[in-house]
Parts: structure tokens; C-alpha cells; sequence
């Protein structure tokens, strides 16, 4: 056992990825079936919704899972009242301080992690009582860091500040990717993009099969002045390029943005004018797959890299 499987008592250091308008229970108890640790996303979900895919998720698996709340979200006192109210033992925290809500979950008896862009932000978060640090880097889809640092070079920064357990998120697709941010110092991997184009996600087809036809170069960071978000180029994209052209104000950017463009995009399946979140990895992905196949070939892809790496000389 490593300090991740240890921490969340799970079979593999392979954290599912809180995503909006995919991370729904089905994907979560999958992955933590598989032994990893599936994870809520409940960012896209009403009070209500939560509570009735956290009771789902009990229901459709005996391991452990946890939930993803990103603490902007306006309901966040309710949020956090129906996780301890349904025995959620496991939060993910992002975007907002971590102050504010990890002594209150940690007194419930809750395992608090925090993702973080920076090493700075990581030894906040390690200064307000967190268990462990994801550390997300630029390649991430969704929301995603004003710094811009890559994972590759993110990883080993914050290892040297931190002394609590590290998972490395942004880019991983692969079990060579796993191998490669471990070696740089990560405890565990956060995949998020892999599992979007899952059976199990609760996203669109339409979505899950833009996906498989990413290539390289097919996604952009944008709308940094709202909060920086990683997008398929779609015709919504280039709406919001052509108005960068102008030298537009932030109101412009909002109205053109309007309300649930995510929800359309991912959850709705408008391909168009629908903000669709992928990170840079989605390259590299080719076919929609169970939950439970994707961590399989995860792990054998990383044994094979471990031996391979064993065996080079110099």
C-alpha cells in the first residue's frame, strides 16, 4: 500500500475526477468497484440531486467513494449539511479556500482533499488541516489554473514543499503517465478526461464522441479574465475568440458566455454552441470503455513501463 491507498483504504492510487456533467454515481461506484476511488461531482447538481446520487452510490457500491464540491457554488452550506447528513466519509475540495470548510468536515470525521494549481495554494491548503493535495496541472480540462504550469514541472515544485500525501491530475491518461508523475514525486493520479469518454459517465453521447476526435493542438485555455477554462475548439470557442478580437470587457465575455453553456454542451450534447471541457490528453483517447477496463489497462500499462524503465542503461 502507498500513502493514497492507504488514506482512502482503496486498492489502486486512481482517483476519478469530480466532473461536471459526468461524474454521476454510476461512474463513481464503478471506478471504486474497480478499487479506485470514484468521486460526485457535485458541482452540476441541485442539493437534491446530490443527496439522491450519494444515496445511489451506497447502494451500488460497498467500497469507498467520495464528492467533489467546487466552494464557489452558491448552495455550499447545504452541500455540505447533505454530506455529513449521508455519511460521506471522502470530499474532494476546489476552487475557494480551504479554510472555510475543511475544520467543519474534518470534525465530522471526513477525509478532506484539496486541489490546488500552485505550491503556494498547496501550502495553504496543508496549512487549514487538508489530508492530502491534488496538484492540477495546465494540460487539465474545465476550470484550471491562472499560473499555467504544466504538470511535469508542478508536481516535483509542490513535493518540495509539501509533507502531506500528493496526487497528480492534468494529462494522465495513461498507466505511463501514472508511472511518470510518480516518479516525479506524486503518491496517486486524478484522471479525469479518460473517464469522461467512459460508459458509465453521465455526459452526452454526442459529448463522449467529440472526445475520440480531439487531436493534438484540439483544445485551448480560455476566458481567463471569467475563470480559465480548457475547451474543444468548437464554434463556441471561435464565438469567444472573435470577441477577444474587439478587446472586449469582462460584461462582454459574461453575456456571451450566459448561463448552463456547460450543461448544454457536455450534459445536452449541443456540439455547436455548447462549452465542451476536455483536457489536452483527450489526443490520446480512442474508444468509449468501461470504467473497470480503463483502470485494468491503466495498471498493466504501468507494470509495463516499471519493467521497462528497470531495465535502462546508460
Amino acid at each position: 500500500m502507498n500513502k493514497i491507498t492507504e488514506l482512502f483504504k482503496i486498492q489502486y492510487p486512481i482517483i476519478q475526477g469530480g466532473m461536471i456533467w459526468n461524474s454521476g454515481y454510476k461512474l463513481a461506484s464503478a471506478v471504486s468497484n474497480a478499487g479506485g476511488l470514484g468521486l460526485i461531482g457535485a458541482g452540476s447538481m441541485y442539493p437534491e440531486v446530490l443527496r439522491e446520487h450519494i444515496q445511489k452510490c451506497k447502494k451500488a457500491t460497498s467500497k469507498p467513494f467520495g464528492v467533489n464540491v467546487p466552494m464557489l457554488y452558491p448552495n455550499i452550506e447545504e452541500i455540505m449539511k447533505i454530506i455529513v447528513e449521508e455519511g460521506v466519509k471522502i470530499v474532494f475540495t476546489s476552487a475557494g479556500n480551504p479554510k472555510k470548510w475543511t475544520s467543519f468536515l474534518k470534525e465530522n470525521g471526513i477525509t478532506v482533499v484539496h486541489v490546488v494549481s500552485s505550491s503556494i495554494f498547496a501550502l495553504k491548503a496543508q496549512d487549514a488541516g487538508v489530508d492530502a493535495i491534488v496538484a492540477e496541472g495546465f494540460e487539465a480540462g474545465g476550470h484550471n489554473g491562472r499560473e499555467e504550469t504544466t504538470t511535469l514541472t508542478l508536481i516535483p515544485m509542490v513535493k518540495e514543499k509539501i509533507s502531506i500525501p500528493l496526487i497528480a491530475a492534468g494529462g494522465i491518461a495513461t498507466g505511463r503517465g501514472m508511472l511518470a508523475v510518480m516518479t516525479l514525486g506524486a503518491d496517486g493520479v486524478q484522471v479525469g478526461s479518460r473517464f469522461a469518454a467512459s460508459l458509465e459517465s453521465s455526459s452526452h453521447a454526442n459529448f463522449k464522441e467529440t472526445i475520440l476526435n480531439v487531436n493534438e493542438g484540439g483544445t485551448q485555455l480560455t476566458l481567463k479574465e471569467l475563470a480559465p477554462v480548457r475547451l474543444i475548439k468548437n464554434k463556441f470557442y471561435h464565438d469567444v475568440q472573435s470577441l477577444y478580437e474587439t478587446c472586449p470587457t469582462k460584461e462582454e465575455l459574461i453575456t456571451l458566455l450566459g448561463r448552463a453553456r456547460a450543461k448544454r454542451g457536455m450534459f445536452e450534447g449541443d456540439l455547436i454552441e455548447g462549452e465542451l471541457e476536455i483536457g489536452q490528453i483527450a489526443g490520446l483517447i480512442k474508444d468509449i470503455k468501461p470504467a473497470a477496463q480503463i483502470i485494468e489497462e491503466m495498471i498493466l500499462d504501468f507494470e509495463e513501463a516499471r519493467i521497462e524503465v528497470s531495465n535502462f542503461q546508460f
